[in-house]
């Protein structure tokens, strides 16, 4: 019976080149000709002839050398051609074959790219670039790198008390003299110059077709990640407020241990041959996090939440994270998402690949759900305060509400806190957030102290609340 690793002919033809490349470029195999569809011998004219023209051909065209037997059954002569799998690709005639199931495919494009990595024993993230040095890497991203690995423990001081090219070397994201696409995705300012859709989307909502605001996030993936995660949660999803005594507590509706989880296995694990950026839509009460991969052909998605095996699409760079202790081994990340999700009664991410990618959909919880009805009569006193502002102007008016909240929570913090500053926290303009200041100033929630330079931040006491 034919399959992935045989294939039978009655006659021979010289397009049946092709299948030993398709075999050579694959996991090899045996073809034979001599055989009928349904596995009977039905015999070869003029074997002997055969027997010399079948590895001239092969060795000619391809230069392979496969084993050529002339196999006999009740007097029919037949043919075994037996193909190992080669370690470089194979062309036959300057196109190239490989095996599926039982079917051969001529493979172009993106598909053969990744073939011949895979020939190769070589992933795509491991590949060498040109033209850029350690000096080109964005600092901020190697600092971020250092801070939290130090944190986790991943790596001791002896290890990081070394110089930029040494830590990239230790790494293991060099090549010789180059820089490998691992290194250039974590670390360089702008990794879209030589990976288009290396970046990441997130836009909220209204409905599936109306869009109230978008943002986009450029640069080193380590940076892209702590920037979309501040983004999210202090833009984009609203903490309802709720009370235990005297406390003050915030909900959101995923957890946010979980949605990083899920954000780093789509950063990690994307298809970055593709073009298509990660994709974030959010909505009231659920998130859709897109990501143009694919899980590995062990790990059927069923089994996510289950025990599975480790198999990341981008190991160096998947080793980059974890070595900086934002990621787990051991296939640990959906397990965490699930402890997450019980820890806060949160409902479970849904994962699914019916986009064309891998989708996490993550929904609002029951508590939630609930404070956000508590919270409805709150809304409508707003709504009735201001019976001529359109829905859009609400969200924003709600929006900007909210960024002063957090401008209010960092001035807290650190009173001497700069615009700049606030701005990388909050992820805005320097001027979006020089106008959110001016506001905060005339109404007396904040004054300033000395001069714009070494100067601080007051909150009048008791404004803030009213």
């Amino acid at each position: 019976m034919e399959s992935q690793n045989i294939e039978y002919k009655k006659t021979w033809r010289d397009e049946y080149l092709k299948w030993i490349c398709a075999f050579a470029n694959t996991d090899g195999g045996k073809l034979y000709i001599g055989i009928d569809d349904n596995g009977a011998v039905c015999g070869v004219d003029d074997p002997h002839k055969l027997s010399e023209d079948i590895p001239n051909k092969i060795r000619n065209t391809m230069g392979l050398i496969c084993t050529v037997n002339l196999l006999d059954k009740n007097g029919l002569k037949y043919f075994e051609i037996i193909t190992e799998k080669y370690p470089f690709p194979v062309s036959y005639h300057g196109k190239y074959y490989k095996r599926t199931g039982s079917t051969m495919q001529e493979v172009s494009g993106v598909e053969l790219d990744k073939m011949i990595l895979a020939v190769q024993g070589r992933t795509w993230d491991s590949v060498p670039v040109p033209h850029i040095t350690v000096d080109d890497l964005e600092n901020d991203a190697i600092k971020l790198f250092r801070k939290k690995a130090k944190e986790s423990g991943r790596l001791d001081d002896a290890a990081l008390d070394v110089t930029n090219e040494t830590l990239i070397q230790n790494l293991h994201i060099t090549e010789g003299n180059y820089l490998t696409r691992a290194c250039m995705l974590a670390f360089h300012p702008d990794p879209e110059k030589w990976v288009t859709g290396a970046y990441i989307k997130v836009a909220y909502f209204e409905n599936d077709a109306d869009i109230l605001y978008q943002d986009e996030i450029h640069g080193p993936l380590i940076l892209q990640v702590e920037k979309t995660m501040d983004l999210i949660y202090s833009k984009y999803m609203k903490a309802l407020i709720s009370y235990d005594d005297i406390y003050r507590k915030e909900t959101f509706f995923f957890p946010r241990a979980a949605f990083r989880e899920l954000l780093l296995n789509a950063v990690i694990h994307k298809d970055y041959l593709q073009t298509t950026p990660i994709q974030i839509r959010i909505y009231k009460d659920k998130i859709r996090l897109w990501n143009d991969g694919a899980l590995p052909k062990e790990v059927p998605v069923e089994d996510l939440y289950k025990e599975h095996v480790s198999k990341p699409c981008n190991p160096n760079l998947a080793n980059v994270f974890f070595k900086c202790g934002m990621i787990e081994s051991w296939a640990r990340g959906f397990n965490k998402i699930k402890r997450y999700c019980e820890e806060e009664n949160a409902k479970l991410s849904v994962i699914d690949l019916s986009l064309g990618g891998v989708t996490a959909r993550c929904f609002a919880s029951e508590v939630y759900q609930a404070l956000m009805n508590e919270h409805k009569e709150d809304d409508t006193k707003i709504d009735d305060m201001s019976p001529k502002m359109s829905d859009n102007e609400k969200t924003r008016e709600k929006t900007r509400e909210k960024t002063r909240e957090k401008i209010l929570a960092l001035i807290r913090e650190n009173n001497k806190i700069t615009t700049h500053e606030l701005a990388e926290a909050l992820s805005l303009t320097d001027k979006g957030v020089e106008w959110q200041l001016k506001q905060l100033k005339d109404k007396k929630v904040i004054i300033r102290v000395g001069a714009d330079k070494g100067g601080r931040w007051e909150i009048v006491q008791g404004a803030e609340n009213e």
